[in-house]
């Protein structure tokens, strides 16, 4: 009886407990809900969370990369432009000239220009003082022309055919020199020098004229005698007459060179 008084006290005890722990499990699910509720609260309240904040921000500096990429772009096409214009400005000749070929090196012609030649002073210094020593103003020569009107010359071994021929024209006259005007010292210079080239030329026939003296004082011909006497000198000549009327008449002498060689 004992026994059996304490078998219900003990499930008294038992259904105590169990309600007790139902009500502890009660209370811990309420503030459990509670908790969640101040928790959505507060963010409602408080504003975007850390991630929310850091999205933004990552798409304002995408943004501006690709604003700063934009203009970097727009500047790089801008030095294109600028270098194509200044290449095509250099390319401007090649492009209005065609396409060329260059030249071969061989067969060009140098552009340097030749020295001058050297002057022969010393060498036109000794021509000169030749010319002097050859033709002399003191030799006479009148012993050696032939006694007639006009006084004329032939070397000797040279027949009066020659001297015939100059007189008619025969020969004709190939070049002339005028001594009019001229000092004697410059006359005999001139005549030397005249004689000389023609010889080398070739010339056969030359005519000198000295002037026949109207317009020196006593109306007497200066140069007339000195001519004669320096051409008998020269060895080129062969012979000379005095020139005809219309070549001349006694201001002028037909003069006759030897060949070359």
């Amino acid at each position: 009886m004992n026994r059996a008084r304490k078998l219900p006290q003990a499930a008294g005890v038992a259904v105590a407990g169990t309600k007790a722990a139902s009500a502890a499990t009660a209370r811990s699910a309420g503030s459990a809900a509670a908790g969640s509720a101040g928790g959505v609260k507060g963010k409602s309240a408080g504003g975007p969370s850390g991630p929310l904040k850091d999205l933004r921000d990552l798409q304002v500096i995408s943004q501006q990369l690709a604003e700063q990429r934009t203009r970097e772009e727009a500047e790089a096409a801008a030095r294109e432009v600028q270098r194509l214009r200044a290449e095509a400005e250099r390319n401007l000749f090649a492009r209005a000239a065609g396409p060329v070929k260059p030249l071969a090196p061989q067969g060009r012609a140098s552009q340097k220009p030749k020295p001058p030649a050297p002057i022969p002073v010393q060498a036109q210094l000794d021509e000169q003082r030749v010319l002097r020593e050859a033709i002399s103003d003191e030799f006479d020569a009148s012993t050696l022309l032939d006694v007639d009107d006009a006084l004329s010359y032939r070397r000797p071994g040279v027949g009066l055919d020659v001297t015939r021929k100059l007189r008619t024209g025969t020969w004709s006259i190939q070049r002339e020199i005028d001594l009019h005007g001229l000092r004697r010292e410059e006359a005999r210079e001139a005549l030397a020098a005249f004689v000389r080239d023609a010889h080398r030329q070739g010339i056969r026939c030359v005519r000198v004229v000295h002037g026949k003296g109207l317009g020196s004082p006593g109306k007497t011909p200066v140069l007339k005698g000195k001519v004669q006497s320096w051409l008998v000198q020269k060895n080129e000549v062969l012979a000379f007459v005095q020139a005809r009327a219309a070549e001349g008449g006694a201001g002028a002498l037909v003069v006759l060179l030897k060949p070359v060689g």
